[in-house]
């Protein structure tokens, strides 16, 4: 049963409860409380909840069924003169007694078993029989004879048998009765006869006790049990974990099954919708019942404390556990109810000091907190002594507290900037600093525990209204605006690293209206610094000052830094490479004219004193190949400080400058080739540029190869067997050390290259042998067309028809080709060992077929490939 006192009653006021037998009043201290099963709990606000256990003393029991409790509950602050008395009485029924009941509360364990008499049936729920013929009787009570309700001694274990008779047990605190169905006993934690014993990393509190009982038909002895948790919590800055074991053994014997399983908050059940809405949960492990709760859940409360006068709070919540075991062999029942109060570990609180201050209001504004309801602010130290929170609203300062709707709260100050417990410093005699230190006390409530929190807060004033100057830029220019202070047009600006002259000042665009002036400077302007390029943009800051030459003070500063468009760098499809070096920051005493390439011959086509400009082919000036599996990689170096010895040139190993330029050439058939120059681990750095090279493959009108037809002549039209010249050729290329080997070639009656039936015309970079129209290479020499005859590759063949049995299947053909493009300087592998240098016994036989039969697709592995297709050729009989 529950008695629930509000706050409205309870709080400032100390409470006595008395419980009321008949014309008695008996004050329930707090052992006599655990003894006769009655707990009482407040909250920091004064609500307070007793709980009285049916079977408890001074309870009146009809039929152990209707139970009703009375009690007198006495308040008073001060004195007991100063008192408040309520009388207060609770009527309950309850019929679903289990055969052994068990009961844990925070200050006591009960356990109670169903008694039936010898001439009645066995009753296991304990509904309907009686130890008396009274239908009406109050609980017994501590000190009454044990004839009265039958018990002769008891025997506790711990675990050495200890027997008592009954008044010896009262004595030493435990109780012990009958009722008309039931025998009791109540124990209160941490006595003699007691122990603790671990079940499942569970800490439980257990007493087991023998009754002796006098009955009518005789002398029976009675086995009781009771265990009750004393841990088996879990925390987490979020929720909390309480488990429960889910087999005690000091209280079962043999098999049992959960029967029911509920929980519930403050002695009250809640439903499944309820438990959702809070978001309780309760599972059932291989050994544990377990409860999970979230911190700060309405059905508890925070309170705070302050430890070390650091401000900590803790949070509080009393889940209940009821579980209905029942036995497999015997159907007995036993219904286990713990009511637990849990309360968080410490868990420290960061206060935050909010400063809300305008300087230009002249007042400081300060919010701190957060803070919990039972803490109070008394009193605040300013630099001039302590004030409480009256004088301190008196003197001017206004101190307020803040209610927020999650029942948190904050405490706010202002204070003007002209208050005397204000700090004032003028460092420059342009600017007031203004400082407030604070320290702030509070106390919590109710126990009156102090504890304290510094904050400063400072503000500038000026006195002197200073210059501003803002920028930005665009594609090729920095734009910057200054607006005058209160000084007007007293001041000197610096740009970069000299004076603003009139001249100067015409060339950047120097415009005044009265209140602000303006500048455009070229990013290219020597009073700008790089301080990063790529080959894409360029990074520049321009430096500005503004300067009271009379006071020598720095009135506005601005470094405005903007990425401009540059190309550094460029790569050409006929070879040729340009970079552009570009003097940075980093690189202070660089002298752009001393940069060379690799080779210290190759100097820069323009320099001056912040750029170089370098212009060379890809076959020069130390540049360097690598092939890899789809490109070619020409790299080369710019870098200062060659020195001469003798006839060679070093270079420092690690240079001040180092500008490494890579190009990357893709080839295909549509050619678009990246260039970049890779970044190394300093400044200055170059990225990405492109490129374009092409290889085509064209069908010429007669042997000379003088004469090609163009796109709008295809279809070309030839009789069946009349010869077809091909030649396939590197475009725009000057590097003398690549050759362009045709791999394979074939025909297909579709444009799709892929497309069956095919025809092999070159196989692994040889004619057809298989091919009775010998396919023909013809070579190449230079002339006035063809500078690099590696760059060119011709051959010719007969014109044919695809046949099936007998007949032609289409009357036309497109030939196709697989080129690759060599390195004549590198290891020869594969096709680049030259055209048709195999020997015989390495031919490869994946490319044959027979004119008119299908043929597998052809799966081309080549390191540097290119695919090229001609167009339809028509066939005339």
């Amino acid at each position: 049963m529950r008695l629930t006192l509000d706050e409205a009653l309870a709080v400032g006021n100390q409470l006595e409860v008395e419980a009321i037998n008949g014309t008695q009043h008996i004050l329930l201290t707090p052992s006599l409380a655990a003894q006769c099963g009655y707990s009482m709990e407040s909250d920091p606000w004064g609500n307070t909840r007793i709980y009285t256990s049916l079977l408890g003393c001074y309870v009146d029991n009809k039929e152990d069924t209707t139970f009703k409790v009375g009690l007198k509950l006495r308040m008073y602050r001060q004195s007991p003169s100063d008192m408040i008395s309520h009388d207060v009485s609770e009527t309950c029924s309850y019929s679903r007694w289990a055969s052994r009941e068990v009961l844990c509360d925070r200050n006591y364990m009960e356990v109670s078993k169903y008694m039936a008499k010898p001439d009645s049936p066995s009753d296991p729920k304990g509904q309907t029989q009686d130890f008396k013929d009274e239908s009406s009787q109050f609980n017994a009570v501590p000190g009454a004879s044990g004839a009265e309700h039958g018990i002769w001694k008891m025997t506790f274990f711990n675990p050495d048998p200890v027997a008592m008779v009954l008044e010896e047990a009262e004595q030493a605190g435990y109780s012990a009765m009958t009722t008309p169905t039931r025998l009791v006993v109540r124990s209160p934690y941490n006595t003699a006869e007691t122990y603790s014993e671990d079940v499942a990393g569970i800490p439980m509190e257990v007493f087991k006790v023998s009754v002796y009982h006098k009955a009518p038909h005789g002398l029976s002895v009675v086995n009781l049990a009771a265990s009750c948790p004393t841990g088996g919590v879990l925390f987490t800055d979020d929720s909390i974990s309480w488990h429960v074991p889910r087999r005690v053994t000091s209280m079962m014997d043999g098999k049992f099954r959960i029967v029911e399983m509920h929980m519930g908050i403050n002695g009250k059940r809640l439903d499944k919708s309820q438990m959702a809405a809070r978001g309780y949960t309760l599972s059932v492990t291989d050994f544990h019942i377990v409860t999970e709760i979230p911190v700060g859940s309405p059905d508890g409360y925070y309170k705070s404390h302050a430890p070390d006068y650091q401000y900590h709070i803790t949070y509080t919540v009393e889940p209940m556990l009821e579980v209905l075991w029942r036995a497999d062999n015997t159907q007995d029942d036993t219904r286990y109810k713990i009511l637990f109060p849990i309360t968080t570990p410490l868990m420290p609180q960061s206060l935050h000091a909010e400063d809300l201050t305008v300087p230009e209001d002249g007042v400081f504004r300060i919010r701190l907190g957060t803070f919990f309801s039972d803490v109070e602010l008394t009193n605040i130290t300013f630099s001039t002594g302590v004030l409480t929170v009256e004088e301190s609203n008196a003197r001017g300062f206004i101190v307020q507290e803040h209610v927020y709707p999650n029942g948190t709260k904050s405490f706010s100050l202002q204070v003007a900037f002209n208050a005397d417990v204000v700090l004032k410093h003028n460092p420059e005699a342009l600017v007031t600093l203004y400082s407030l230190p604070l320290v702030f006390g509070f106390v919590i409530l109710p126990e009156g525990t102090p504890f304290a929190h510094p904050v400063e807060v400072q503000a500038s004033l000026q006195d002197v209204v200073l210059p501003a100057i803002t920028g930005t830029c665009d594609q090729t220019l920095f734009y910057v605006s200054v607006e005058y202070g209160s000084q007007g047009r007293n001041l000197q600006t610096v740009v970069g690293r000299q004076q603003l002259t009139p001249e100067l000042a015409e060339s950047y665009g120097f415009q005044d209206n009265g209140t602000h002036f303006s500048l455009q400077v070229p990013y290219t302007a020597k009073d700008t610094t790089f301080e990063l390029f790529t080959s894409h943009f360029v990074r520049a800051r321009l430096d500005m000052l503004l300067w009271d030459s009379n006071n020598q003070w720095v009135l506005a500063d601005l470094y405005l830094t903007c990425d401009f468009p540059l190309m550094t760098t460029s790569c050409y499809s006929n070879g040729t490479i340009t970079a552009l070096a570009v003097k940075v920051e980093s690189v202070p005493s660089l002298d752009p004219s001393s940069l060379t390439l690799k080779d210290p011959s190759c100097k820069p086509v323009f320099s001056d004193d912040r750029f170089a400009h370098f212009s060379f082919s890809a076959d020069s000036c130390g540049t360097t190949r690598t092939f890899f599996d789809n490109y070619m990689l020409y790299e080369n170096e710019i870098s200062m400080y060659h020195h001469k010895t003798g006839a060679a040139y070093t270079t420092p190993v690690d240079p001040e400058y180092r500008q490494t330029i890579s190009c990357y050439y893709l080839v295909n058939k549509t050619e678009t080739v990246a260039f970049s120059s890779k970044p190394r681990s300093y400044d200055p750095r170059a990225e990405i540029g492109t490129g374009q090279l092409m290889v085509q493959m064209r069908l010429a009108k007669d042997l000379s190869y003088e004469h090609f037809y163009q796109r709008e002549d295809y279809p070309v039209v030839k009789y069946l067997r009349q010869p077809l010249y091909f030649e396939v050729e590197l475009m725009q290329s000057t590097d003398p050390n690549l050759e362009l080997i045709l791999e394979n070639c074939w025909a297909t009656l579709h444009e799709d290259r892929t497309s069956l039936p095919s025809w092999d015309i070159i196989v692994d970079s040889c004619v057809n042998r298989d091919d009775r129209y010998t396919t023909t290479l013809h070579p190449i020499m230079s002339d006035d067309r063809v500078e690099f005859p590696s760059h060119v590759k011709r051959f010719s063949i007969k014109m044919f028809t695809f046949i099936k049995d007998e007949e032609v299947l289409k009357d036309e053909i497109f030939v196709h080709c697989d080129a690759v493009i060599c390195d004549t300087n590198g290891q020869a592998d594969g096709a680049c060992r030259g055209q048709c240098v195999h020997p015989t016994g390495q031919r490869s036989s994946t490319h044959q077929g027979i004119k008119g039969s299908n043929r597998e697709q052809r799966n081309v592995d080549s390191s540097h490939q290119t695919l090229i297709s001609s167009g339809p050729i028509h066939v005339l009989d």
